[in-house]
């Protein structure tokens, strides 16, 4: 009776996880002899022989693997082997050179429209590996080791590749320099790669392998999305500061790449040219996130939100810098990019009062327009940050042609208007419980 390959895979995984070398190498060798374009059992074909001392023979597949992981699409599976092969004593500065000239930013390889090979289905049926045979380990080894260099099965050439998330926007020097200072995390089943409510310290891309993202409050545990290779995330918490909005999880087992605040920082030192690359990318993520989870967005189609976004204008905001002035006329419509900003109003007493604090997705300004009155509170930056602005003039013009628009202004005004006189008069308000969709991964 046959299996599927995503069952072979997980019994020779559990063999490996378990020490029995012998069989799971057995159970590879035959995956690869029944699935010649599953270029992921070549790799663990290699680690198998690097767990048994073979480290001459790993090495020379992780590097064929890495070649070949490069030259296909694959670029960060090809990072892991790279890491394999140093952790065998071995060199790899000449396939990370050439990772840079393939995938850094300005590679004439790199195309908006390129096809990267799809994995081989796990559905793909196939006769259960023999793990019971008598043939000494060596000649396995020996067989294995040849299938897994043969790479005649992949006949297509790839003339283009898909841009990598993050590294390709990174010159050929810088790209190099944060190879470097990256770790590669090697994954089993139910590992945490991060957990909700921790501060975001680096951001991750999925090598291979699996992840699932999962989001715990009040109702429970809910799975909201799941990652696969090349899936970039943990980004939206490093940017802004803010605490992990959801857990990432290994499915079986998977290659994550972690890059972390500190290792950019420390490149940017080296390579000052960096922070604007950064600071673009971080910017273009979350106007891209925003647009993806804010109400205010989401009414619009992809064209619409762009031209929305162009008559949008960033401001720099410095500590202490007041972004509204209560008893003022409402100058438009602000949204909290980065950074934290809190809502000031006097009570009756005179004294003031620290009505609500707003971040990254939060509006503010559009009480006084809706109500064309004065600003009822002053709205000043806790930290540094950047606040996107709309004129009232087109806001008058969105809030007129879109009900969807307007309702939601109404929906944040009243709502605020409420929590505003709670605080004006002293009392306190419900703890906020936070719910958190699908669209959300972005935020992690």
């Amino acid at each position: 009776m046959s299996i599927t390959l995503g069952e072979a895979r997980s019994e020779a995984r559990r063999l490996f996880q378990s020490g029995d070398y012998a069989r799971a190498l057995r159970a590879y060798d035959q995956i690869l002899s029944a699935v010649p374009l599953d270029y992921e059992v070549r790799f663990k074909i290699a680690d198998v022989l690097a767990k048994v001392g073979l480290t001459a023979e790993a090495a020379e597949l992780y590097r064929t693997i890495a070649l070949h992981d490069i030259r296909s699409g694959h670029p960060l599976p090809a990072i892991v082997a790279c890491e394999a092969l140093e952790a065998l004593g071995q060199k790899a500065d000449e396939l990370l050179a050439l990772l840079a000239t393939t995938y850094a930013s300005g590679s004439p390889h790199l195309g908006r429209f390129a096809v990267r090979p799809a994995p081989v289905a796990p559905e793909t049926r196939l006769e259960p590996p023999d793990l019971l045979g008598t043939e000494p380990f060596d000649a396995v080894a020996e067989r294995a080791r040849q299938r897994a260099l043969d790479l005649g099965a992949f006949t297509d050439i790839q003339q283009q590749f898909h841009p990598l998330p993050f590294f390709s926007e990174l010159g050929h020097d810088a790209f190099l320099a944060v190879l470097r200072s990256l770790v590669v995390r090697r994954l089993e089943d139910r590992a945490v790669v991060t957990r909700q409510g921790e501060p975001g310290t680096a951001l991750y891309l999925v090598a291979s392998g699996e992840v699932r993202v999962v989001v715990a409050d009040s109702a429970g545990e809910r799975e909201i999305a799941h990652l696969f290779e090349s899936s970039l995330f943990g980004e939206m918490a490093l940017i802004t500061d803010q605490p992990r909005s959801a857990s990432v999880v290994v499915v079986g087992e998977a290659d994550i790449i972690e890059v972390s605040k500190e290792a950019l920082h420390r490149v940017t030192r080296q390579i000052p040219a960096l922070k604007e690359v950064l600071d673009r990318f971080t910017r273009e993520r979350l106007i891209k996130n925003l647009m993806q989870t804010s109400p205010l967005f989401t009414p619009f189609t992809k064209a619409q939100q762009s031209d929305l976004l162009r008559r949008f204008e960033g401001h720099e905001v410095e500590p202490g810098m007041e972004v509204i002035r209560e008893g003022e006329p409402g100058m438009g419509l602000f949204v909290v990019l980065t950074g934290k900003l809190e809502v000031v109003a006097h009570a009756a007493s005179g004294d003031p009062v620290v009505l609500a604090r707003l971040q990254t997705g939060d509006i503010c300004g559009e009480m006084s327009l809706l109500a064309n009155q004065l600003t009822s509170a002053t709205v000043r930056a806790v930290t540094r940050g950047t606040v996107l602005f709309l004129a009232r003039e087109y806001v008058e013009r969105l809030t007129a042609a879109i009900p969807e628009v307007r309702d939601y202004f109404r929906a944040v005004a009243a709502q605020r208007a409420e929590d505003n006189n709670l605080r004006l008069r002293g009392r306190s308000l419900p703890q906020d419980v936070t719910e958190v969709d699908a669209s959300d991964v972005l935020l992690l």
